[in-house]
């Protein structure tokens, strides 16, 4: 099949290793923040908060979340361009969504007078809410929807990508306690473009399982 949207999505593929002296250009990243951005969600309620790793002082602290697990991770932090760690809210609550409703009034999307109706989609939040008021398992959800859509973005833009759970949520939280401000972040995406010599997974076919195992039409 030929189409620029499989095109890349073939091309694509998890870099192992990176070339730490390319950086992305500052154009390219403004589209992949925008895109991130734009990203869908449950009832658009955007539960999440993108913290990019750019500057040498954040990458040591990173850098520094790899000292007790998943050190097979750790080159990407500074050999990466970018780093961008995918946090959720996990205890997404009606004054949350206001603040989507508020904003889509602002943006013409709701009438002023229909506000109040506009927060009939929350109820598919409180049925994803414990009786702590924890949503962390449909906040984290969110965040995996925001995560590929920037994968493909990237692919588009043939600049490679590791997605990344083995992180160290706990020192995260610890490490980047005020950015995060009580977001919980569990996946990470280093960015950048691979190490020529060094990355073995360039050079390797794409495997899938078929079609007709995976997908069927009715």
């Amino acid at each position: 099949m030929t189409h620029p949207i499989i095109a890349d999505l073939e091309q694509r593929y998890t870099a192992k290793r990176y070339d730490a002296t390319k950086r992305i250009p500052q154009d390219e990243l403004e589209v992949i923040y925008e895109a991130t951005r734009l990203s869908a969600s449950s009832i658009n309620s955007q539960p999440w908060k993108f913290i990019v790793i750019e500057s040498d002082e954040a990458k040591q602290r990173m850098h520094d979340t790899f000292v007790n697990k998943h050190q097979f991770n750790q080159p990407h932090i500074k050999e990466a361009s970018h780093i961008i760690l995918f946090a959720y809210h996990p205890n997404y609550t009606r004054d949350d969504y206001a603040k989507v409703v508020d904003k889509g009034i602002e943006d013409g999307r709701t009438a002023p007078e229909q506000r109040e109706q506009a927060f009939g989609g929350f109820a598919f939040a409180e049925l994803n809410t414990d009786e702590t008021g924890n949503t962390s398992t449909w906040t984290k959800a969110q965040t995996y929807l925001a995560l590929g859509n920037t994968m493909h973005v990237l692919a588009r833009l043939g600049i490679d990508s590791t997605p990344m759970e083995g992180v160290d949520s706990e020192m995260i939280t610890e490490l980047f306690r005020e950015e995060l401000g009580g977001y919980q972040c569990d996946v990470a995406l280093a960015m950048g473009y691979h190490h020529a010599d060094e990355d073995y997974n360039a050079s390797l076919p794409k495997s899938r399982l078929s079609r007709e195992a995976v997908l069927t039409v009715l």
